[in-house]
C-alpha cells in the first residue's frame, strides 16, 4: 500500500509539472523577447585620420569597445589621398560579415564617406570631430569655412616620389605646433610621442574632390570638440547638421584628437548609434 501510495503521488506529481511546463511554453510564446536581444552585436570599424595611426587613435574606445562585446576593426588608413584611401576601405568593408558601424576621425571621416556608398552592410555613420564632405566638395575649401583651425600654419610639406614618377607632397606637422594645433588636452610626455610618430598624408588629400556622400543614405551621428584648432567646431557642427545627425555630442575643452582623451565619449556614441539602428 506504500509503494502505491508513493507511485500515485509521483504519477501527480508527473502530471503536474507537465501541466506548469505547458503553462510556461505557452506564456513564453505569447510573450515575444526583446527584437534585439539576440542579436549580433555590429564590427566597429574605426577609421584614422592623417598624422596619425590606428593603434594611438583608438586604443581607448577598442578597449572600451572589446569590454562590452563588439568585435572591432582599426584598419591602418593610407593616407594617400581619397582616391586610394576611400577604395581601400571599401575592400575592407566587403571582407568582414554583418552589420557594420562605421567611425573615422579628421580626415577619416571624408575616408568613410566616400567608402561607405553603396555598401548595404553600414548601419551607421560615426562621426568624430570629423570631415563630412558632400558629393563634389574639397576638404580645403570646407577647412576654410570657418575660422580657427591652425593646421595650414603648422605644417611642413615633404616632397615624394610617385611611382609614375611624378612627385607628391606629404604633410607633417612641425614639432613646436604638433600640441597646440592637434593634442592641447593632452599630457607633453604623449603629444611629444604622438607627434616622433605620427604618419603624414598627401597634400592631394585637401583639393581631391569626394565622389559620393554615404550620410545621404545612412544614419549618422556626429561628435564636437568644442576647442578643436584642427577642424574648427564651427565646421563640425555645420557638417553634422547638414548631415542630418540623429545625434550630437559635444564634449567641452576637447582637442582635435578627442578620442583620446576622451574615450568614454566616443564608445558611448558609437554604442548609442548600435541601439539607435536596431
Amino acid at each position: 500500500m506504500r509503494t502505491k501510495v508513493v507511485r500515485r503521488g509521483l504519477i501527480a506529481a508527473g502530471a503536474a509539472g507537465a501541466a506548469a511546463g505547458a503553462l510556461l511554453a505557452s506564456t513564453a510564446s505569447a510573450t515575444p523577447a526583446p527584437a534585439h536581444a539576440d542579436a549580433v552585436k555590429p564590427t566597429v570599424v574605426l577609421v584614422h585620420g592623417g598624422f596619425a595611426d590606428a593603434s594611438a587613435s583608438w586604443e581607448g574606445v577598442i578597449k572600451r569597445l572589446q569590454a562590452d562585446g563588439y568585435p572591432v576593426v582599426a584598419p591602418a588608413n593610407p593616407l594617400r589621398g581619397l582616391p586610394t584611401d576611400a577604395p581601400y576601405l571599401a575592400s575592407v568593408l566587403k571582407s568582414i560579415q554583418g552589420p557594420i558601424i562605421l567611425a573615422g576621425h579628421s580626415y577619416g571621416g571624408a575616408v568613410i564617406t566616400n567608402a561607405a556608398a553603396d555598401n548595404p552592410n553600414v548601419k551607421a555613420l560615426i562621426y568624430v570631430a570629423a570631415f563630412v564632405p558632400d558629393k563634389g566638395e574639397q576638404l580645403g575649401e570646407l577647412i576654410n569655412k570657418y575660422p580657427g583651425t591652425q593646421i595650414p600654419d603648422a605644417v611642413n610639406s615633404v616632397p615624394y616620389p610617385n611611382p609614375d614618377g611624378t612627385t607628391g607632397s606629404d604633410l607633417y606637422l612641425k614639432a613646436d605646433k604638433f600640441r597646440s594645433a592637434f593634442a592641447a588636452d593632452l599630457p607633453m610626455s604623449v603629444t611629444n610621442v604622438m607627434q616622433a610618430a605620427q604618419r603624414p598624408f598627401s597634400a592631394s588629400s585637401f583639393t581631391d574632390v569626394t565622389q559620393a556622400a554615404a550620410w545621404r543614405t545612412i544614419p549618422s551621428w556626429g561628435l564636437v570638440a568644442t576647442s578643436d584648432k584642427a577642424i574648427p567646431p564651427a565646421l563640425q557642427r555645420f557638417e553634422y547638421r547638414r548631415a542630418d545627425a540623429r545625434g550630437t555630442v559635444e564634449v567641452s575643452g576637447a582637442s582635435h584628437s578627442v578620442m583620446i582623451s576622451h574615450p568614454d565619449a566616443v564608445a558611448n556614441l558609437i554604442k548609442a548609434a548600435d541601439r539607435g539602428t536596431r
